[in-house]
């Protein structure tokens, strides 16, 4: 599991290039919205559950990631595979 601040989280997807939604589902097999989902768009009869989990706080609160191979993917299209995305422990 992974965590990040909501809004960290938010800037990485204004900052992606357009169709990068996209091409982010395509390499992963995912659909577009399941994509959007995961950095907050909430749709959920469209794609599947996403696997964050939002908990209020400062800067928008801090978002779990089950898995981080979307948010991943963002970051190597913004070309910010150093970015510091902190481990959270299971029993959080």
């Amino acid at each position: 599991m992974k965590t990040i601040s909501f809004n960290e989280l938010r800037r990485i997807k204004d900052e992606l290039p357009h169709g990068s939604m996209n091409r982010i589902a395509v390499e992963l097999g995912l659909s577009v919205e399941t994509v959007k989902n995961y950095f907050g768009a909430v749709n959920p009869d469209a794609g599947n559950k996403s696997g964050i989990h939002i908990e209020s706080g400062p800067n928008g609160g801090i978002v779990i990631l089950d898995d981080a191979s979307i948010l991943e993917k963002a970051l190597v299209i913004l070309g910010e595979s150093d970015h510091n995305v902190g481990s959270v422990s299971a029993d959080v």
